[in-house]
């Protein structure tokens, strides 16, 4: 499955979810079998091409109509977690469904 989500550098190791308005790059995770296969890097959500399964932003309140439209389900983690951090409350279903 694929998991977009805004992120503050396209560096793995020092990136962290930020909100959509600060993000550097957009996340492109291809997450499978409980784990992530590979990260893409894109200069904005509108680059992403892909069929994208879920979207994780980093606050409620977040303009996420756009996402909604594309039939992508939307959940919120903690703004300034690392990737590694995301993904594991992804896995564990930690994660929370985004409200307007």
């Amino acid at each position: 499955m694929l998991i977009e989500l805004p992120l503050s550098s396209r560096d793995l190791d020092e990136a962290w979810l930020t909100t959509m308005d600060d993000a550097l790059v957009w996340g492109l995770i291809d997450f499978d079998e409980g784990e992530v296969k590979r990260v893409e890097f894109y200069d904005s959500r509108e680059d992403i091409e892909e069929m994208v399964d879920y979207a994780i932003v980093a606050k409620q309140g977040e303009p996420i109509w756009p996402m909604i439209e594309e039939n992508i389900f939307v959940l919120v983690a903690r703004e300034g977690a690392s990737i590694d951090e995301v993904m594991e409350g992804f896995k564990f279903k930690e994660l929370h469904e985004a409200s307007f």
